[in-house]
């Protein structure tokens, strides 16, 4: 199978199959009302391919057919379809500006701008995959659209001072760029997905069976060795916290407590994997590291984790950072790393994103694992935090001692006819309690026809004042409701 190895072998092609002479032959083309010059036809291109490299038809389309889909040739017919047709199809080759060799950053800006100018060339009509597309950027970008719009007006006003042909050739080329760079969802399968599948097609296939005789003997391994630590199968200690209110487990295994539990330490034993992905296990190992002088491999691993699992907003300053700290001549935290490694890392810090420095990193923690793990579950600073390490005994009560306390404390609720009759009692005792207005039970019994003495009255409530209008009279608590007491001598009202 003929393939592009790499960038240099596939230029030194596309510059052959230009060559004037024994390239492919390419003359004007009419398309429509318009002349394109220097098209060539999907038959010339299969023909000198299946001459040039000694193969078959179809492998001449195969090979044909990738470079369409990696954007070195276009079709200027049905460009949705990056395929080679074995017919009188026209197609042109691209302009190296847009190779995939030069590697430039596909922006969204440069992206809206595209749809922007298309919008305004199709006045509003778009297909369906660039106006989802539109929208979304529309959408996202709101805050520079008005510079998208003002870039796109500019670029649409130069393109009207080309001749047709080169209006046409430059929109087809601008178009071709984008399909293969912004492919429109369902219509075909990104030639780097293709990649990726491959790859991972051929490491499946060279990948060793493993019998299942062994795979069942490491699950019963793996089940074996975690089977204390499964909150389903084992006891929760000192006990469960939403069981018995007692926060004294969850005290316990805080993630950064100054003592951890014994459990808890021997997991780190199980893995190098456990060990990091426990914050105080990860302390812990960073104190033995810097005993050996070699914390900044846990530093730059951490480094990388923080850029992985950050916010985009801060990626490029952070790969910056990392890179100056750990990676750059002269770092001040310089790590040890082979020059593949390097290469791969420095290319990539050009154009950073979130897994840019996945490479140096792995390489970083296979480093730690082979090396500094072992030594470190040797090293008196683990066996010092498990000596340390506290072992919380099973505080959990019996069912009767669980609900005894429970039971005592509680209450039945009042009904609210209960307290509704309570309240009324409350109110009616209250009243009785206040003082009384003489003159205005006196004012409501005259409305009435009925004249009422002062020395007689009858009186209501248990204990009345009237001291503001018998000056001689003192207050008692009458045996009955229909007489009062004057001083030394009783008087029946009656």
């Amino acid at each position: 199978m003929i393939t592009l190895k790499n960038s240099l072998q596939g230029k030194k092609v596309l510059l052959e199959m230009q060559d004037p002479k024994t390239g492919v032959k390419s003359q004007p083309q009419r398309l429509v009302i318009t002349t394109i010059p220097h098209a060539i036809t999907g038959e010339d291109i299969l023909s000198w391919l299946a001459d040039r490299f000694q193969i078959d038809t179809q492998e001449a389309r195969n090979f044909g057919s990738m470079l369409v889909a990696l954007g070195y040739i276009y079709p200027l017919q049905d460009h949705k379809r990056l395929v080679i047709k074995p017919d009188a199809s026209l197609y042109r080759f691209q302009t190296p500006y847009f190779w995939p060799t030069q590697q430039w950053p596909v922006e969204d800006t440069d992206y809206a701008i595209y749809l922007a100018k298309r919008n305004i060339r199709k006045k509003g009509i778009l297909e369906l995959h660039e106006q989802e597309q539109y929208n979304r950027l529309h959408k996202w970008m709101n805050h520079k659209w008005d510079f998208i719009v003002m870039q796109a007006k500019e670029q649409y006003r130069a393109a009207k001072e080309r001749k047709k042909p080169d209006r046409v050739v430059f929109d087809c080329q601008e178009r071709a760029y984008w399909v293969v760079h912004r492919p429109p969802t369902g219509l075909f399968i990104s030639p780097l997905f293709c990649l990726l599948q491959m790859i991972f097609t051929q490491q499946s296939i060279m990948r060793p069976r493993v019998k299942s005789s062994v795979s069942i003997g490491a699950l019963v391994k793996y089940c074996a060795t975690y089977n204390g630590h499964d909150p389903f199968l084992s006891k929760c200690l000192p006990s469960n916290p939403w069981i018995t209110d007692d926060i004294t487990y969850w005290n316990l295994n805080m993630p950064n407590v100054e003592i951890p539990t014994k459990m808890r330490v021997e997991r780190w034993t199980f893995s190098f994997g456990e060990l990091l992905s426990d914050p105080r296990g990860r302390d812990d190992f960073r104190l033995f590291l810097k005993k050996e002088f070699s914390g900044e491999n846990l530093a730059f691993w951490e480094g990388c984790e923080d850029l992985k699992w950050g916010t985009a907003a801060t990626m490029r300053e952070k790969a910056e950072q990392i890179y100056k700290s750990f990676l750059a001549r002269g770092a001040p935290r310089w790590i040890n790393i082979d020059g593949k490694t390097m290469e791969i890392t420095v290319n990539g810090l050009k154009h950073p994103h979130r897994y840019v420095l996945d490479a140096a990193q792995t390489h970083i923690y296979m480093l730690m694992k082979k090396d500094s793990f072992g030594r470190y579950l040797k090293s008196p600073v683990f066996k010092d935090t498990l000596k340390k390490a506290v072992c919380p005994e099973d505080g959990r009560k019996s069912q009767n001692q669980l609900f005894l306390p429970s039971a005592l404390c509680w209450r039945p609720s009042l009904s609210p006819i209960v307290l509704r009759q309570q309240e009324k009692e409350h109110r009616a005792k209250m009243a009785a309690n206040a003082p009384v207005d003489i003159t205005q039970v006196m004012s409501k019994l005259s409305k009435t026809g009925k004249e009422v003495s002062p020395c007689r009255l009858i009186v209501s409530s248990p204990v009345v004042l009237v001291s503001h209008i018998f000056p001689v009279f003192e207050t008692f608590a009458p045996e009955t409701t229909d007489s009062i007491y004057f001083p030394g001598k009783r008087q029946n009202l009656d």
